[in-house]
């Protein structure tokens, strides 16, 4: 069965292939990212998880996998900052405070369709004014919901958490290896933990 990433994110492919599943094509799913009014952070995650994986005509021979990660400070959705004012902003709130990050799994086959979200509860230190503007001006806010990526300098502001690890970073890893089985598609032992690098 040929898997199909319907995701433009290098982060998510770099973390499928760290335990052994290469996707065979990869889609950049173009789809509405608008919240409805009054939208729950969980359930808007998940509609896009399912919107990005209905984007794509598939083959009986074809699985598609997408994914939607979003930043959530109480009932406030934190997506991708459209610029540094957006960027400084989302800094300033999350500075101090417990958030949460979701990141909800869609598989869809010719036949079915399932969906699994994953929230993972962290705590950013507070962080004082030049730290927010370095980060800032070294970028790596850009497309990243919330405006920070856990697995860049954006670690050391984050003292602890509790959840998954590679869901903040954009996939859970071991939920969407049960997604996928439960789909039809076949993962071997031998697959799972093998890294890129031994391939």
């Amino acid at each position: 069965m040929r898997l199909i990433l319907a995701s433009a994110s290098p982060r998510r492919r770099a973390l499928l292939l760290q335990i052994g599943i290469h996707p065979d094509e990869t889609r950049d799913p173009n789809i509405d990212e608008t919240p409805f009014v009054g939208e729950k952070p969980r359930l808007y995650c998940r509609r896009m998880a399912k919107a990005k994986a209905c984007t794509s005509c598939l083959g009986s021979d074809e699985i598609v996998l997408a994914a939607d990660t979003i930043v959530a400070l109480g009932r406030r959705l934190l997506g991708k900052p459209t610029g540094v004012d957006g960027a400084r902003d989302f800094l300033l709130r999350l500075s101090g405070r417990r958030h949460r990050v979701i990141t909800a799994v869609a598989v869809r086959t010719s036949s079915q369709l399932a969906v699994k979200d994953v929230v993972t509860v962290l705590k950013m230190k507070r962080l004082t004014k030049s730290e927010i503007e370095a980060y800032i001006d070294c970028g790596e806010w850009k497309g990243k919901a919330g405006a920070y990526g856990i697995q860049g300098q954006a670690s050391a502001f984050i003292p602890w958490l509790r959840g998954s690890f590679s869901a903040v970073v954009g996939l859970p890893q071991a939920e969407t290896v049960e997604l996928l089985r439960a789909c039809g598609y076949f993962i071997s032992r031998e697959d799972i933990g093998r890294s890129s690098d031994h391939r």
